[in-house]
C-alpha cells in the first residue's frame, strides 16, 4: 500500500489551523477533510478514496538520521494501522512528532497514532481487527 504525501505547504497549513487535533506524548496528530477526496478518487485506478498523509519532524529532534529515522517509523507505523484497523479515508492527516519521539521504539508510536486515530474517530470499528 502506498502513502500519498501532502506536497502543497497551504494544505499543512490548513490542517494546523481548522483540522482536529489530538495531542500524544509523542505525536500530534491532525486531521482534516480533503475537499479534493473525489477528484483523487477518480484518478486512482481501484477508483477508491484515499487519505493524503503529511509527516513533519522539526530539526530539534536531532540530526537528519535521527529525523530520517522518525519519518520511517511513522510512516510504517501509519501503514500497519490502514492494514489492521478500519481507518477512514478522504481526509489530509498530519503527524508531527514531537522531540521525544528520537528516543522511543517504533511501537510507542504506533501506539500514540492509534491513541489519537481512534480518539478523533478516524477508526471506524473503534477495535483493531484479529490477524
Amino acid at each position: 500500500m502506498r502513502i500519498h504525501p501532502i506536497s502543497e505547504n497551504h494544505l499543512y497549513k490548513k490542517a494546523y489551523d481548522h483540522g482536529k487535533k489530538y495531542v500524544c506524548q509523542h505525536i500530534v496528530v491532525y486531521v482534516l477533510t480533503d475537499y479534493h477526496a473525489s477528484r483523487l478518487q477518480r484518478e486512482n485506478p481501484l477508483k477508491q478514496k484515499i487519505n493524503r498523509i503529511g509527516l513533519a519532524v522539526s530539526k530539534k529532534t536531532g540530526g537528519a538520521v535521527i529525523r530520517s529515522r522518525i519519518r520511517r517509523i511513522l510512516r510504517a507505523a501509519y501503514t500497519r494501522l490502514e492494514k489492521e484497523c478500519n481507518v477512514r479515508k478522504g481526509y489530509l492527516v498530519v503527524i508531527v512528532a514531537r522531540s521525544s519521539a528520537a528516543s522511543v521504539k517504533s511501537t510507542d508510536i504506533y501506539e500514540n497514532l492509534y491513541e489519537a486515530m481512534s480518539n478523533i474517530n478516524m477508526i471506524e470499528t473503534g477495535e483493531k481487527n484479529a490477524q
